[in-house]
């Protein structure tokens, strides 16, 4: 799962998406569009892959959807970094 969520930041609007979302207690789409710069259909493509691999959740408020950082996605990612920046330097030769 946590493969899925740092695929899903692989790309550098998803992450300004994610780090603005991270700043809010909830926001609908229309406020990331103007956050973002970007269209509507593209940035709820890009929420779309950041919902499916577990990074947020979405609530349909209305006619809106309400989008937030799951906490627990977040810890779990969190987690993973910590690991990975206590492993040793693996001296390799190179071609």
């Amino acid at each position: 799962m946590q493969a899925d969520m740092m695929k899903a930041l692989a790309h550098p609007a998803r992450i300004k998406i994610f780090t603005y979302l991270q700043t809010q207690n909830g926001c609908i789409c229309r406020d990331i569009v103007e956050e973002v710069g970007l269209s509507q259909s593209t940035v709820s493509q890009h929420l779309k892959v950041m919902k499916e691999s577990g990074l947020i959740k979405g609530e349909i408020e209305g006619a809106s959807t309400c989008y937030c950082v799951d906490s627990d996605a977040l810890n779990g990612l969190k987690e993973v970094f910590a690991d990975i920046s206590t492993l040793k330097p693996v001296e390799t030769v190179c071609c």
